[in-house]
């Protein structure tokens, strides 16, 4: 018997499975098919707002979906940097082919983790509790601990206009064992859809007619651990156009054609995401929109078509993507579907992510209700942590709202639920200035090492970046730049007012326009002199700008979390009884008794319960308390 199995090897697969088995607990990975373990099916990305800092977030903890990132890399981009540090983002293009093939020799180097190439057709429970699994060969395999990760396989079909077959991604194959296995044990099943656009060689693609992106000349990095860098050392651009008026033209005139407007779609399709048709009839007003050719691989001559997703027939497909500018001679690889699958409740979930419905049944990915890899990952990560906890008798890592974006999706979908595919956004987190890109490591490495996944030296080099953050503001406050003509010179450059007499460092920091290359320069023509023995200056200087300029928001946002712990830290019973709990509101009462909140704080997001529900709570469960 292994202590804990994973189902699936995508990207929540393989985090959940690498957590267990680096926490020192024997754990089985059962995938269908190995070589395409961390596939990318969709966008050969990782990265973009708010998932770019869940990512630093994964590697902060000790998750590998950063590390991974950064060694197959063929692009790197900081976005938004022109805007504040609340919403910078990394976003890479990865060579998907390499991607697949480095996580697939990491878990297989990783210790206390054993591969298995099968499918799982049924789940083994007992009284309320799963022991195990059993795949297509009958094999049965015994476990403490299951953790289901099954992406958009589960009973999947791929649609083309008024064409359906039943299938993954890929053409890899669906399963339907698990999703009759969660219907016998009575969870609610919603069925939900996604989509990807078409596949184009890049040797018939006239790039001329489009305009290229390139990637940052600066590397940037997911991982906070050096050793990773890229391993191709190639930089590959993408290229912007837009679609036309001859295609929207096109797609209003074929939409009864379409999967999705011609009755065949049964799903929900993600609102942030929306396909091309869907686009078009929704902002109707638009005469254009963007679209990306983004490369694959280096091992392909293969460009993914981004924002482009369709599920329009193959010959209204053809005619759509050759008006695209550059795409009038192209060859196309495949062409574009839209995937319906099978997804569970997550009000069905702990914020633990165990099943509400089965003991020690833990799910993550998109059979939770979301989508994109991160956030896959992210859940991945923590359900492999929670599973190892709870089988060793531990109390579970539950991130809170103002501790990860992680924190965020996870209390959104076991409090608020989902109908359509969950995808994070920099808007869903209040706290969004606490939790930033640049400090994942300050905020989660040593939870990381609680739980066991991040190393003493790990832990000490954080210890010591501590150290050298504090120093360095203290030391801020007593260097000075010294009036001269040259620092004027240059601060006029820069738009800056000059000088008057000797300032100290943060006074100069504090300038909206200066940045740290700014001030690197002042320090270089005054002659004045900063020490930092932490190997990674440029990592401290960005925490000690972000601390000047933004010390007055932070303090806010730090106020504001302070005042909501009150009710994230009072706890409610399992045992309360709603319909015991007089002068709350019927809608109160049934959502409270769906949702089952662990805390008042929980319970005060739940749509449908409003403030004078709460207070009624809040005084029976302190009565509860002292009773």
């Amino acid at each position: 018997m292994a202590d804990i199995i994973v189902v699936g090897g995508g990207h929540a697969g393989c985090e959940a499975a690498l957590a267990s088995a680096n926490m020192g607990f024997d754990t089985i990975l059962i995938t269908g098919n190995l070589e395409m373990v961390g596939s990318m099916p969709c966008n050969p990305s990782i990265g973009g707002p708010a998932k770019g800092v869940v990512v630093r977030e994964i590697d902060a903890l000790g998750g590998y979906m950063g590390k991974n990132a950064d060694l197959c890399q063929i692009q790197t981009k900081m976005l938004n940097q022109s805007k504040g540090p609340a919403v910078w983002a990394l976003r890479f293009q990865e060579d998907k082919i390499l991607y697949s093939k480095q996580m697939l020799k990491h878990l297989k180097e990783t210790k206390n983790l054993t591969l298995i190439e099968s499918y799982v057709d049924d789940l083994l429970i007992n009284d309320k509790t799963i022991y195990g699994v059993r795949c297509e060969d009958n094999k049965t395999y015994l476990a403490k601990a299951v953790v289901v990760t099954t992406g958009t396989y589960l009973d999947s079909r791929i649609l083309r206009g008024h064409w359906t077959k039943p299938e993954g991604p890929d053409g890899q194959k669906t399963s339907k064992g698990i999703s009759q296995a969660l219907k016998r044990e009575g969870f609610t099943i919603l069925r939900l859809k996604t989509g990807t656009p078409p596949r184009i060689k890049a040797s018939t693609i006239d790039f001329s007619k489009t305009s290229i992106e390139n990637g940052s000349d600066f590397t940037w990095k997911f991982s906070f651990d050096k050793g990773f860098d890229s391993i191709l050392g190639v930089r590959k651009p993408c290229y912007l156009t837009y679609t036309n008026e001859e295609i929207h033209k096109l797609i209003l005139n074929n939409l009864d054609k379409s999967a999705m407007y011609g009755g065949i779609v049964e799903g929900v399709g993600p609102r942030y995401c929306p396909s091309i048709e869907d686009k078009v009839v929704r902002f109707s007003d638009k005469e254009r929109h963007q679209i990306f050719y983004e490369p694959e691989s280096l091992e392909l001559d293969q460009e993914y078509i981004q924002g482009f997703s369709t599920s329009m027939p193959v010959e209204i497909q053809d005619q759509m993507i050759r008006m695209l500018p550059g795409l009038k001679n192209c060859e196309v690889i495949r062409y574009a579907y839209a995937i319906e699958y099978d997804a569970i409740d997550p009000l069905e979930l702990w914020p633990s992510l165990e099943t509400k419905i089965i003991n020690n049944l833990f799910t993550a990915g998109q059979i939770n209700g979301t989508s994109g890899y991160e956030e896959a990952a992210a859940q991945g990560l923590i359900a492999g942590i929670n599973a190892a906890l709870k089988i060793s008798g531990r109390q579970p890592l539950i991130l809170k709202r103002d501790e990860a974006y992680i924190g965020v999706m996870i209390d959104d979908l076991v409090t608020k639920g989902t109908k359509e595919p969950y995808r994070l956004l920099t808007s869903r987190a209040e706290y969004r200035l606490l939790l930033r890109h640049d400090n994942a490591d300050l905020r989660l490495r040593e939870k990381g090492y609680e739980v066991g996944l991040i190393t003493k030296d790990q832990y000490e080099k954080l210890n010591f970046k501590k150290v050298a953050i504090n120093k360095m503001i203290a030391d801020f406050k007593q260097i000075k730049i010294k009036l001269s003509t040259n620092v004027n010179d240059y601060l006029a450059s820069i738009g800056s007012t000059p000088l008057f007499e000797s300032v100290a460092l943060e006074s100069l920091i504090k300038r909206p326009e200066i940045k740290i290359e700014n001030l690197k320069k002042l320090i270089e023509i005054s002659n004045a002199h900063i020490e930092c023995e932490y190997d990674d200056i440029d990592d401290i200087l960005i925490q000690v700008e972000i601390f000047y300029k933004y010390d007055g928001y932070i303090k806010k946002s730090l106020e504001q979390a302070k005042r909501m712990r009150t009710y994230e830290d009072k706890s409610i019973p399992l045992e309360i009884d709603y319909d015991d709990v007089d002068n709350i509101a019927l809608e109160a009462r049934e959502k409270l008794k769906k949702v089952r909140p662990q805390t008042i704080g929980q319970a005060s997001r739940i749509s449908g319960v409003n403030p004078a529900d709460i207070s009624v709570l809040v005084l029976y469960v302190e009565k509860m308390n002292r009773s």
